[in-house]
């Protein structure tokens, strides 16, 4: 039987917003589970864009939330609150959460947890929550994407953009992305990509003219926003939809809404971390109906970049920010 091993947990939290390098290693009480919850011995968290802008100030928790950066995270049930299944403990679980994930132990609510198949390693486990939920919701629910359309996505060797990738092979979209550099473009069309553009050296929306025959596409994944936006509306074919997540390139867009009203665009977006605990179990559900078969059949696995000690956090942080890395960065505990 599992046990909790110390009234204490090793945690990773700054005093006040600024570079990596205000990120550091302090001790703070091991959390109890409250009815609903579980207490997970964290074995890898991942590390995502939003822990980043957390540690910058720009995208503080939400009330109730930890203050413990990181926001999904991987390892075994230790204890469990009332009205949870006691059956849990001993089991290896991810897990999306709203915060604490750079921490020893972490509370997670039941409902936003998924079973690890024993064939998953729990640092790819760890990688999953958070880019999984945020493509699902955002191309497949908000973004309605169906097999044969085709989508453009930002950011294509991100955590999020080779995500999209997988999920868009899968499930029988053709994928359009954009990198930084011919070599990212060659990795994203070795994760899968059918089409890779070096924004650096062409025009995206004229690349995106030539790939879709000036057809368009019906689909645009952004985390860009700011002067990108009326760019992406280019790239759209008739009646296509512009989906938001991030605004890295600013939160200000000027558009033309005579073209959003003549081709009949629909624009949208959302952020995950403030929304509620009901709706982060309903698309928990579904991703366990729709997308966790593949990944317990062994065809969807994240993509990994590298594995950073919970002490080095400061240097996964600096990882992120350099924009260097190919998939997904990790904490080990």
């Amino acid at each position: 039987m599992p046990a909790i091993s110390a009234d204490v947990m090793s945690a990773v939290g700054f005093d006040a917003p600024g570079g990596p390098e205000v990120l550091r290693l302090e001790q703070l009480a091991v959390p109890t589970p409250d009815a609903g919850e579980v207490l997970v011995k964290v074995a890898f968290a991942g590390v995502n864009r939003p822990d980043v802008a957390q540690r910058q100030g720009t995208y503080p928790p939400p009330p109730g939330a930890s203050p413990i950066p990181g926001l999904e995270i991987a390892g075994e049930v230790v204890a469990v609150g009332e009205g949870v299944d006691p059956g849990l403990v001993g089991r290896n679980v991810c897990a999306l959460v709203s915060g604490g994930g750079y921490a020893q132990y972490c509370l997670a609510k039941v409902g936003h947890c998924l079973p690890v198949p024993a064939a998953l390693p729990l640092a790819e486990a760890a990688a999953l929550p958070e880019t999984l939920f945020t493509v699902w919701h955002n191309v497949f629910e908000r973004g309605w994407a169906k097999e044969g359309e085709t989508i453009l996505v930002h950011g294509g060797t991100s955590g999020i953009g080779t995500m999209a990738i997988l999920l868009g092979r899968l499930f029988g979209l053709t994928v359009i992305v954009t990198c930084g550099s011919a070599e990212k473009c060659a990795k994203a069309k070795a994760i899968g990509a059918a089409f890779a553009i070096d924004y650096k050296a062409s025009d995206f929306v004229e690349e995106v003219k030539r790939i879709t025959a000036g057809k368009g596409v019906q689909l645009v994944l952004d985390m860009v926003a700011g002067d990108y936006v009326p760019r992406n509306l280019k790239c759209l074919a008739e009646d296509g939809r512009h989906v938001t997540i991030a605004v890295q390139g600013g939160a200000r867009a000027e558009l033309n809404m005579a073209v959003v009203m003549s081709r009949r665009y629909t624009l949208t977006g959302s952020t995950l971390r403030p929304r509620s605990a009901e709706f982060k179990a309903l698309l928990a559900q579904e991703i366990a109906q729709n997308v966790w078969p593949l990944v317990e059949q062994g065809e969807l696995r994240p993509v990994m970049d590298r594995r950073f000690p919970l002490a080095e956090a400061a240097a996964a942080h600096a990882r992120m920010e350099s924009g260097e890395h190919i998939g997904k960065i990790v904490l080990e505990m």
